[in-house]
C-alpha cells in the first residue's frame, strides 16, 4: 500500500492533472465493478496519463480490463491531495482578498500621480515646493546644496526600504515563483518525452497562471505608490530649488564630468541634481538593507 501511495504522490507531483485522471479511474472501477477499460475514460483522460498509470503499476491487468493494483492506497493518496488543494485554494482565495489594494492604497496612488503634474505645470512645482521649503529650508541654509541632496537621499532611501520590506508579502511572491518555475519544470521533462497532450495542458496552466503574476505586480507595486507619494514632493522641491538664481548657478564636480552646473545635463536629458540624487540613494539604500538585514527580494 506504501509503495503505490508513493507512485500516486509521485505522479500527481510531476503532473497535477494526473489527480484528475485517477479520479477519473477510481471513479469507473467503482462503477464498473472493480475494472476499467481505455474506451471508460477516454474522455476524462489522455492516452498519455493513461500509459503512465499502466507503466508506473498503478493500473494493472485484471480479467477482462485493467484495475487498480491497490485501490485503498489509491484513496488514500487522492484524500490526502484534496485536503491540501483545498487548503491551497482557500489560501490562494484569501491571498486574492489581501493582496487587493486599499481605499488608502488607491487614494495614494491617485495623489501621487497629482503631484506628478508638478514636473510639467509651474504652480503645482511652486506650491508644493514652497509648502517643502517651509521644513528645509533650514537645512539648505546651514548646509551646502549637494549635502542637502544626500540627506534627502539618506531619508528617501530609508523608508523605500522599509516600505517594500513591511507593504510585500515575500511568501506569497515566492509561492508565485515557484508555481511558475513548477511549470517550467514539467513543460520540460513534457517535452523530452515527445508527450504532445501533456504539453497542451501545461500550456493551459500557464495562461491560468497568468493571474499569478498580475497578484505578483500588484504586490511589488503597491509599495511603490507610497514611495512615490512621499518621494515626489522632495523631488519637486529641489526642483523648485534648483530654478532660483542662487543654487541654479551653484557647480558641483561629478565623476568622469567634472564641475558642472546643478541644471546641466550630463545623462541625456538628467540634470545633474538628479544623477546626484540616484548615486547617493543607491549606496545608502544597499547600505541600509545590509545594516537593518531587511529583505525587499523574495529570493
Amino acid at each position: 500500500m506504501a509503495r503505490t501511495a508513493e507512485k500516486v504522490e509521485s505522479l500527481i507531483e510531476e503532473d497535477v492533472t494526473m489527480a484528475d485522471a485517477l479520479a477519473a479511474v477510481r471513479r469507473e472501477t467503482k462503477a464498473n465493478g472493480g475494472e476499467v477499460e481505455w474506451g471508460d475514460v477516454r474522455d476524462d483522460l489522455t492516452s498519455g496519463q493513461w500509459g503512465r498509470l499502466i507503466e508506473k503499476g498503478i493500473l494493472v491487468s485484471g480479467d477482462e480490463g485493467f484495475e487498480l493494483a491497490d485501490p485503498e492506497a489509491v484513496e488514500e493518496a487522492l484524500e490526502d491531495d484534496e485536503t491540501v488543494t483545498a487548503t491551497a485554494t482557500g489560501t490562494d482565495d484569501e491571498d486574492d482578498e489581501e493582496s487587493s489594494w486599499s481605499q488608502y492604497d488607491k487614494l495614494a496612488g491617485v495623489t501621487a500621480l497629482g503631484l506628478m503634474v508638478g514636473y510639467y505645470y509651474d504652480p503645482v512645482k511652486n506650491t508644493v515646493g514652497g509648502a517643502i521649503d517651509v521644513l528645509l529650508s533650514p537645512l539648505s541654509e546651514a548646509m551646502p546644496f549637494y549635502a542637502v541632496i544626500l540627506a534627502i537621499a539618506m531619508l528617501t532611501g530609508l523608508y523605500s526600504t522599509l516600505l517594500q520590506s513591511n507593504l510585500m508579502d515575500m511568501d506569497r511572491m515566492a509561492e508565485y515563483q515557484e508555481r511558475m518555475k513548477a511549470i517550467q519544470e514539467k513543460q520540460k521533462r513534457a517535452k523530452e518525452r515527445g508527450d504532445d497532450e501533456a504539453l497542451e495542458q501545461i500550456r493551459e496552466e500557464q495562461m491560468e497562471a497568468m493571474g499569478d503574476q498580475m497578484g505578483m505586480f500588484k504586490e511589488q507595486f503597491r509599495p511603490m505608490v507610497w514611495i512615490f507619494l512621499l518621494t515626489i514632493p522632495f523631488f519637486l522641491w529641489m526642483y523648485w530649488k534648483i530654478g532660483s538664481p542662487a543654487i541654479g548657478s551653484e557647480t558641483i564636480v561629478m565623476p568622469m564630468h567634472g564641475e558642472v552646473s546643478w541644471a546641466e545635463g550630463i545623462v541625456g536629458p538628467m540634470q545633474a541634481w538628479i544623477v546626484w540624487y540616484f548615486l547617493c540613494s543607491m549606496g545608502f539604500t544597499q547600505l541600509i538593507r545590509k545594516s537593518l538585514n531587511l529583505q525587499t527580494t523574495p529570493s
